[in-house]
């Protein structure tokens, strides 16, 4: 890693401090023009859909969410969007037929 001054995302400025470390370790930056807080270099993991498949199959169990994030490699608030997004896309409506008596 440089020893350089990053530049904001944001705005461009090089105007920035250091704001403490993430949940990794990586270092926090501050952009003293806009406020946007930001990460050199960030990592961002990408959830392949086999991984996808396998949370979709583990979440018709009866398996916690924190055990699910476990077995999946994958982090709790990244699964519990995944499972609010699913959820939004299961229709509200249940179709139901009454069946007929007496046949």
């Amino acid at each position: 890693m440089s020893d350089s001054q990053p530049t904001c995302p944001a705005c461009q400025s090089t105007h920035v401090v250091k704001n403490g470390k993430i949940h990794n370790g990586k270092q926090n930056f501050k952009c003293r023009e806009c406020g946007r807080q930001f990460v050199q270099d960030p990592q961002n993991k990408i959830i392949d859909q086999a991984t996808k498949t396998l949370i979709d199959k583990l979440l018709l169990e009866k398996i916690p969410l924190a055990g699910i994030a476990r077995v999946a490699g994958v982090s709790e608030p990244w699964l519990q969007s995944y499972v609010n997004d699913k959820y939004q896309t299961i229709p509200r409506q249940v179709n139901v037929r009454a069946k007929k008596r007496g046949v």
